[in-house]
């Protein structure tokens, strides 16, 4: 079993910034893939971003640019350097992690962007 805590939300005014981090602890034997999705309101949860061990990165369109995810591997934690933030960035943002083949996800964390 892996357990994941992240931290890091709150709120912020449009424009600013704020870092997420999400710390994977428990039976850890080799992650994969590590990412964040978000899931506002009446919407259904979408992907905001992922890495995978190698380093690889996908993201949203809506957050290239102004997004940057990392990692670091040593401690099993992955980071979402949020810039520029917008009203429509408001969201509970989960994090998640792959290991053979099984997804485990965070408890999530609110942000929330004030217009």
């Amino acid at each position: 079993q892996v357990q994941l805590v992240e931290s890091g939300g709150g709120l912020v005014q449009a424009g600013g910034s704020l870092r997420l981090s999400c710390a994977a602890s428990g039976s850890i034997f080799s992650i994969d893939a590590m990412g964040w999705s978000r899931q506002a309101p009446g919407k259904q949860r979408e992907l905001v971003a992922e890495i995978t061990s190698g380093g690889s990165t996908n993201y949203a369109d809506s957050v290239k640019g102004r997004f940057t995810i990392s990692r670091d591997n040593a401690k099993n934690t992955v980071y979402l350097q949020m810039n520029s933030l917008k009203p429509e960035d408001t969201a509970v943002y989960y994090c998640n992690a792959m290991e053979y083949g099984f997804d485990y996800w965070g408890q999530g964390t609110q942000v929330t962007v004030s217009s």
